[in-house]
């Protein structure tokens, strides 16, 4: 597997990157009520990412239809890429919000999962669990050689919830692009192991995002183009944080000032 490893100062440059999308998502975070649409949520988000001389990672991404937006907003059974538009969130709904930064030429990615107002609690369990799973693998970078053994850990955690993590949509490098090599499954399989493991050593930069919903593990696309959602048309949930490895352990580069954020303790 095929990936380059980032220095100290590159690393420093991608933290600031990654705390200008987590400014962005504090600006989310207050607006996620019953109510207001996914196009005013993104239309903040954007501002946000302006106002920190930044640019939206996701807006113009190719595609049969270039991504209109600034953030992916996905609801209920929408995984990720969801368009931002007129509909408007309801006591209940799960929404996943998805921000992509790059700042002085490098990114930053990150995803969170809220509760709409009072929630089914099998809803509001999906939600710990997926960020329990990020936690944990955030966590299990420091005692695992390679990625495969973490990407177990992830799948028996969900399992063993009573989950079910979403297959074939993964994590990713990330750098001075938004997807760069390796990709980072949130599941384990023989086939990746032989083919695509990669070693966690100081200088690798990856984007953990663990993807789980009730049942089902597939996913169709939307005839927008870009949307994804769950075959079963259950809810599913999405927490993610891009993450340097370095000599003196994990650095989560999504976190707020003081460190502290989702799936992080």
């Amino acid at each position: 597997m095929q990936y380059s490893l980032k220095s100290d100062k590159e690393i420093a440059a991608m933290r600031q990157a990654g705390l200008v999308v987590w400014q962005a998502h504090q600006v989310a975070a207050p607006l996620m009520k019953p109510g207001i649409s996914t196009a005013e949520i993104d239309a903040a988000i954007e501002q946000c990412i302006l106002e920190h001389q930044a640019t939206a990672l996701f807006k113009g991404v190719p595609g049969k239809v270039p991504f209109p937006a600034s953030s992916c907003i996905s609801v209920n059974e929408q995984i990720v890429h969801g368009i931002p538009g007129a509909r408007r969130l309801q006591e209940g709904d799960v929404v996943s919000v998805d921000i992509g930064a790059k700042l002085n030429g490098w990114c930053g990615d990150a995803a969170t999962t809220y509760a709409i107002g009072a929630v089914d609690p099998r809803a509001q369990r999906l939600l710990e669990v997926t960020e329990g799973a990020l936690h944990l693998a955030i966590e299990q970078l420091t005692k695992c050689r390679t990625w495969s053994q973490v990407a177990r850990k992830m799948q028996e955690y969900v399992e063993h919830a009573g989950f079910t993590v979403i297959e074939g949509l993964v994590g990713h490098g990330i750098g001075q692009e938004m997807w760069e090599p390796p990709q980072v499954p949130n599941y384990y399989t023989r086939q990746f192991q032989i083919k695509h493991d990669f070693v966690l050593q100081p200088g690798l930069v990856i984007a953990i995002e663990p993807m789980v919903s009730y049942v089902s593990n597939t996913f169709r696309q939307l005839p927008d183009h870009w949307t994804l959602v769950t075959n079963d048309g259950s809810p599913s949930a999405h927490f993610e944080h891009t993450i340097a490895l370095t000599k003196k352990g994990p650095q989560v580069l999504t976190a707020g000032p003081n460190g502290k954020a989702w799936g992080v303790s």
